[in-house]
């Protein structure tokens, strides 16, 4: 199996200026299409679990059957940890096989954070292991992790480079006005702050919260410096619209293996946007 961290890939894509698809995965129909898809059109890809995506699943679950599915598409990809905060659950998941790893210390003051993502970093990077960290915080929910909008706090661009400096990160995740889950109204991402931070480090840049941006806001993006973006709501809900609307139409049915058919389109054609939105087609 090809399970990769992502320093490599996330290095390629902005030296060439394209941006690396991180699709949160959920179930084991999830991964199917998000691998499959991404080998179809020769695109690096992410896998991306948070917390309790692993604790549902399995962390041996998702490495062996990830590493299955990677071998048999020919399709290296990267096991990331999304929006972990427990340094002794980093290191287990690690042990496991798991080569990128997101510490996301964002909620904690300043000095914290950076002591906290430096640990990890430190560790991390004696098994090749790559690391991602936060600084500022999205508003929205992520898994357990609720921000109310007027918490959220926006990356200070200054403030990026001593954090970036002091850690020894391979990315940075930055605020600039996007949320977890749909926006309930159209979102106003601050693109100057973007640009000011892509000029003070040199590290590649996440921008989480993508699901419901316009695919113009996407590319400004990666025209500014992004090279890796993070999609979850978006592929739950293609997934859940079309199962129930199958379900609704054939309330007979009972073999997954034929109801899972059209929620695994739906993912799908996300899975497809997405990497068209991020312009890595071609870029394996």
């Amino acid at each position: 199996m090809t399970i990769i961290s992502t320093k490599a890939m996330l290095s390629k894509a902005q030296r060439e200026g394209y941006a690396v698809p991180a699709f949160n995965i959920h179930n084991l129909e999830t991964l199917q299409v998000v691998v499959e898809t991404a080998a179809e059109l020769r695109s690096p890809l992410i896998v991306a679990g948070t917390p309790g995506t692993f604790s549902y699943a399995g962390i041996g679950n998702i490495v062996a059957i990830a590493g299955d599915l990677s071998k048999t598409w020919n399709q290296p990809l990267a096991i990331h940890l999304d929006h972990h905060e427990d340094f002794d659950d980093i290191a287990q998941k690690v042990q496991a096989g798991v080569r990128s790893a997101m510490i996301d210390g964002s909620h904690l003051p300043f000095a914290d954070n950076v002591a906290l993502v430096k640990k990890v970093t430190d560790y991390c990077h004696r098994y090749d292991v790559s690391v991602e960290a936060e600084l500022g915080r999205l508003g929205g929910q992520e898994d357990d992790l609720v921000v109310d909008s007027k918490d959220a706090l926006y990356t200070h661009p200054q403030q990026a480079r001593e954090f970036v400096a002091l850690t020894g990160i391979d990315s940075l995740a930055v605020a600039i006005g996007t949320a977890h889950g749909l926006y309930t109204a159209t979102p106003k991402l601050d693109f100057e702050r973007l640009a000011e931070i892509r000029h003070q480090v040199e590290v590649p840049l996440v921008l989480h919260g993508a699901s419901g941006l316009s695919a113009a806001d996407i590319r400004r993006a990666i025209d500014l410096g992004i090279c890796k973006v993070n999609v979850a709501t978006e592929l739950k809900i293609a997934f859940s619209d079309a199962l129930k609307s199958y379900l609704a139409d054939h309330p007979e049915a009972s073999d997954p293996r034929h109801y899972m058919i059209p929620a695994k389109a739906a993912m799908k054609e996300v899975v497809r946007k997405v990497i068209h939105d991020c312009g890595c087609e071609g870029k394996l």
